[in-house]
């Protein structure tokens, strides 16, 4: 999930589980292209002055994130891996090259395109009210499923309040959370704004888009996005935990926590990630997150009809100047012109940022806390520097 610079760790972000600052946050379908995509080529190493490894070894001893590690794919087809820091504060390990993280809210856009190919099927109406699929479900202070739809929750244009300003990530991080009961924290609450007349980030969002998932492919949403999605892209290191899977089973740096400005950094590895659940539980690593991208943005997971939709963005300057919000997409200016495509993701312990260029770029910056500040700006210009060098 995203979480804000500077906000309490309680409380899942407004932004994306691909910038909350502390949260928060498929049966292959006949018809649909189930290929895999293409290996990415062989990573070799970095040159001492590359800029991306300068960018990254300022973002360990200027801006003290634990570690900082990426993954790029340049305009020469070569694949580059990159670490700096120590992979654990309390051992000095090593870096695992390209390592499993916690990837927050580039869940979302796996979610949207388990709904898109829904879509795609005959299955969804992207702009049937939620009640539509889950009937009688959605019902609050100002809150009604029958005029929000499906468009609107995965472009965060629903007015739906967030779910996650009533959990503890830090105290309760041990605890399994179902899905109806994180809706009835949100419901519980009073709608931030009309349907449709307003963009604002939100986790509840997505935590219905996962629900409206499971009732249509009679699946867990796990299930649904590793048949439709990982399996047939091969992503070999990326999965959805497991009710009550609190580890990171790959290689690993450890993920920290700064839970008060002056206060150490706290290990966080080990959570229940089911309170981020369809909006941002997902584990992966760099160089799978770029081949996700890729074969998304190549027309390798969704027709063309329901990806020109995922595109289609609307302004999203909460996230950072520039932002454009699709449907579970966001389009990131360059400083060497042009935009990358992707999500990002937030939770506590790692950030992720990242995507593709139209010319298939693609680069994957992650750090393992949550920058604040000048330290946030830093990664995303790293993922600037990777793309632009």
């Amino acid at each position: 999930m995203n979480v804000r610079a500077g906000e309490n760790p309680r409380v899942p972000g407004r932004r994306s589980l691909r910038r909350v600052v502390v949260p928060a946050a498929v049966a292959v379908a006949a018809g649909l292209m189930t290929v895999s995509a293409p290996l990415l080529p062989a990573a070799v190493a970095a040159p001492a002055k590359d800029g991306v490894q300068q960018s990254l070894n300022a973002l360990v001893k200027d801006d003290g994130v634990p570690a900082a590690t990426a993954s790029v794919t340049g305009r020469d087809g070569r694949t580059r891996n990159y670490v700096a820091g120590v992979a654990d504060l309390r051992t000095g390990a090593k870096v695992p090259v390209d390592a499993q993280v916690r990837i927050g809210s580039n869940t979302k856009a796996f979610t949207a395109v388990v709904v898109m190919q829904l879509v795609a099927e005959g299955k969804v109406d992207i702009e049937a009210p939620v009640d539509t699929y889950l009937p009688g479900l959605v019902r609050g202070d100002g809150i009604d499923g029958r005029v929000i739809t499906v468009h609107q929750l995965l472009q965060h244009t629903s007015g739906l309040p967030e779910y996650g300003e009533s959990l503890d990530l830090v105290g309760g991080r041990y605890t399994y959370t179902e899905p109806r009961d994180l809706l009835d924290l949100a419901l519980a609450r009073k709608a931030d704004f009309a349907p449709g007349t307003k963009w604002a980030y939100n986790n509840t969002n997505y935590l219905l888009a996962g629900m409206i998932v499971q009732k249509l492919t009679g699946r867990p949403v796990g299930e649904a996005i590793t048949e439709r999605i990982i399996k047939p892209l091969g992503l070999r290191q990326t999965y959805f935990p497991a009710p009550g899977d609190m580890s990171i089973r790959g290689a690993h740096p450890q993920g920290y926590l700064r839970t008060q400005p002056d206060a150490p950094l706290l290990d966080i590895t080990e959570m229940d990630p089911s309170w981020a659940w369809a909006a941002g539980a997902m584990i992966s690593t760099n160089s799978d997150l770029n081949r996700f991208y890729t074969a998304l943005l190549g027309g390798r997971l969704l027709p063309a009809a329901q990806l020109a939709q995922m595109r289609t963005t609307v302004p999203a300057d909460e996230l950072a100047p520039g932002i454009r919000y699709g449907l579970g997409l966001t389009s990131t200016p360059l400083s060497c012109g042009g935009v990358y495509w992707g999500h990002g993701g937030t939770i506590p312990g790692y950030r992720t940022r990242g995507g593709v260029t139209e010319d298939g770029r693609v680069a994957n910056v992650t750090v393992t806390t949550i920058p604040t500040g000048a330290a946030a700006q830093h990664q995303a210009a790293a993922v600037d520097t990777a793309l632009c060098r």
